[in-house]
């Protein structure tokens, strides 16, 4: 028998057994459709968990750089500070937990809960990517808006913000991709994210082997198409500012 024909047939009866798995494993128990259940919460609590944690984080930001030269905000400030690092010191499993079990204890679906208690997190470390990207900035472009009679706001909207954005897209992308995976802990109030759909169907088909894997591609697969589509941006702007 030729040589190339012992390692071909093997690899062609392992690749048929493996297809067949799969079929049996998703599509034959009608499986994927839990998966695709879990796939779309996943996302939605990603994309909800970033929005509150974009709003938040701005304006904890917006507080804490102002806050520099108004005295009057430094008590907000300070709370400001408190929010973040509380938040910042306790696990995202356990603060889902304490939003779930105390915060919302009447609740029925956990995917809202998940979405603020993610968002709730999230906003403190935007806080502090967003204002590092404002500190970014030189602090003349504020004293030459204010000298032109523009607000401090007006200065911060028109000004500041859009050269900021530059500093900060980035590190909103890794904290999106970060987001992304640590939703993984969404099914610890009964919500039926992608991680536990996947355990779900383990439980039920006894193929632990494909079902995470499958799980696993894709959060893999998520994770590098938002990295490309991160460093696209990045392009864009770099080239942006060279013209």
């Amino acid at each position: 028998m030729d040589a190339s024909l012992t390692f071909i047939l093997p690899a062609a009866n392992f690749l048929t057994a493996w297809f067949e798995k799969l079929h049996k494993t998703f599509i034959a128990s009608g499986y994927y459709t839990l998966l695709i259940e879990g796939f779309r919460n996943t996302i939605i609590i990603t994309l909800g968990a970033l929005a509150i944690g974009v709003v938040i984080g701005m304006l904890v930001a917006v507080i804490k750089y102002f806050a520099e030269d108004v005295k009057a905000l430094q008590p907000l400030a300070w709370l400001c500070n408190l929010y973040v690092n509380v938040v910042r010191g306790i696990p995202m499993t356990v603060l889902l937990l304490i939003f779930f079990y105390v915060f919302f204890e009447l609740a029925k679906d956990g995917t809202p809960v998940a979405i603020v208690a993610f968002g709730v997190n999230s906003g403190a470390y935007m806080a502090e990517l967003i204002r590092s990207g404002l500190n970014a900035v030189d602090r003349g472009q504020m004293e030459a808006g204010r000298s032109l009679g523009l607000s401090k706001m007006q200065c911060m909207r028109k000004i500041i913000l859009p050269q900021a954005v530059r500093y900060i897209l980035p590190a909103i992308g890794n904290e999106l991709i970060a987001l992304l995976k640590e939703t993984s802990v969404a099914g610890y109030v009964a919500v039926v994210d992608l991680t536990r759909a996947g355990n779900l169907i383990r439980n039920n088909t006894f193929d632990a082997v494909n079902s995470l894997a499958v799980v696993a591609m894709i959060y893999l697969l998520l994770s590098v198409l938002l990295s490309k589509g991160l460093s696209l941006m990045e392009r864009r702007l770099s080239a942006s500012d060279k013209r």
